[in-house]
């Protein structure tokens, strides 16, 4: 079958409307979780085997996480897609409004490789919630992950209401030829402008979730030694390669040697006791050692591995011009005092920001995520997610009262007390 074939199946089926049912949604969610169950240890052995990652970091970063974000819509769906009823105004009495949460249509979700079961699935728990039909496309570069995952999804679902292909970028620029509802892309901001070049022949909306240049700020105050092993361990999971890693310090200039001497120290004893992500291909692997010969290379390009760029500021201002001269992050860390942190989130732009820690926001799924500028745009997680994936219908129903549809009907001229309630003279 071809990619056009099935596209045409799964907005076909989403015609019909079975996927608008909220029983439906939920039934569907519980098919994910037995999968992702049943699925679980094939899920753990194949990333080891494409990205060594460990049984623990897999559950931490990936299973678990999508485990969540399955439970949580179980319980909360049925409310989200509840008519939501809002005041009316004097101009259009009588009558009653509402929001109507429809899902969008077909969405195309791409993940990327470096999270491969995350950044999936979790997506796709926002589409099913919303009650959207799906097509889903696997990194090609964590082959085994794909394997299982292609094997999960079509065990599980009728291709007609979510199917899966694999592929490579051949495979990326066919399934954007076609006509979507929603396209969801995780990956870099190069490819996100491809993605949404290609979205705008149909003004296919998009949910980009890019990455960048997150940088890291360490004020004199702050506590070098927590600052250290906390900004070490964000640095170092999954190797740098996470969208949300902290990519530069920006070290004040009075502790810079003392700072340094602890992260040097904290990052040789997380090497020592913890088993290191792979990079995830010889092409990749070039990419980093060709910042060897080209250092400042690292201040222009998103580094996505274990190299960690430093300069020194003087003020906290220089700090905050420096990031804002360049594109906005997905992520910016502060380590330091409180009072200064709620200046540098007022005067800097980025995706998010976490204060005195690394990544850690990614982890309360209360908090939407996303991007902003070149590092992306939309938000997803949990309610957010379910948003994305919806649109809100504004609804009106008009009631039948002959004295006021007089008041409104040209040429007006019983209007003068609709004209005064409207704050008119």
């Amino acid at each position: 079958m071809t990619i056009e074939e099935m596209n045409r199946l799964l907005r076909n089926y989403f015609l019909v409307g079975e996927t608008k049912d909220v029983d439906f949604r939920k039934a569907r969610l519980r098919d994910l979780m037995s999968a992702v169950e049943e699925y679980e240890e094939k899920l753990y052995e194949a990333l080891q085997t494409d990205l060594n990652k460990s049984r623990d970091e897999a559950f931490f970063t990936e299973i678990s996480i999508v485990k969540d974000e399955i439970r949580y819509a179980l319980r909360h769906v049925k409310g989200w897609a509840r008519d939501k009823h809002v005041c009316g105004s004097i101009a259009v009495m009588p009558s009653r409004s509402y929001i109507h949460y429809e899902p969008l249509g077909t969405a195309l979700i791409i993940a990327p490789w470096n999270y491969p079961v995350n950044l999936l699935l979790c997506p796709l728990v926002a589409s099913i919630a919303a009650g959207c039909c799906a097509m889903l496309k696997p990194s090609p570069y964590t082959p085994n992950v794909s394997r299982v995952l292609t094997e999960m999804i079509k065990k599980t679902f009728p291709m007609q209401y979510i199917n899966i292909v694999e592929g490579h970028r051949e495979v990326n620029e066919e399934l954007l030829e076609q006509r979507w509802d929603l396209i969801f892309f995780t990956g870099s901001p190069a490819l996100g402008k491809v993605v949404m070049a290609a979205a705008a022949k149909n003004l296919t909306p998009c949910i980009l979730e890019l990455g960048g240049k997150s940088p890291c700020i360490v004020d004199k105050e702050a506590d070098l030694k927590m600052a250290a092993r906390r900004i070490a361990w964000g640095k170092l999971l999954n190797n740098g390669q996470t969208c949300i890693a902290p990519d530069y310090l920006l070290v004040q200039t009075q502790v810079a040697d003392k700072f340094m001497h602890l992260l040097d120290e904290a990052i040789e004893d997380i090497s020592e006791n913890n088993q290191i992500v792979k990079i995830v291909n010889d092409k990749a692997r070039a990419r980093l050692e060709s910042y060897e010969k080209e250092p400042e290379r690292q201040w222009e390009e998103e580094i996505f591995g274990p190299m960690f760029p430093m300069r020194t500021f003087g003020s906290l201002e220089d700090a905050e011009l420096y990031v804002n001269n360049h594109e906005k992050p997905l992520a910016l860390y502060y380590f330091g005092d409180e009072e200064k942190a709620k200046r540098v989130i007022k005067h800097t732009s980025s995706g998010g920001v976490v204060v005195n820690d690394t990544i850690i926001h990614i982890a309360n799924p209360n908090l939407p995520f996303g991007g902003v500028g070149n590092s992306g745009m939309g938000r997803y997680h949990r309610k957010a997610g379910f948003l994305s994936f919806s649109n809100p219908k504004s609804v009106l129903v008009a009631k039948n009262h002959p004295l006021w549809m007089r008041m409104k009907e040209v040429p007006f001229r019983k209007s003068k007390l609709v004209k005064w309630l409207m704050g008119g003279k």
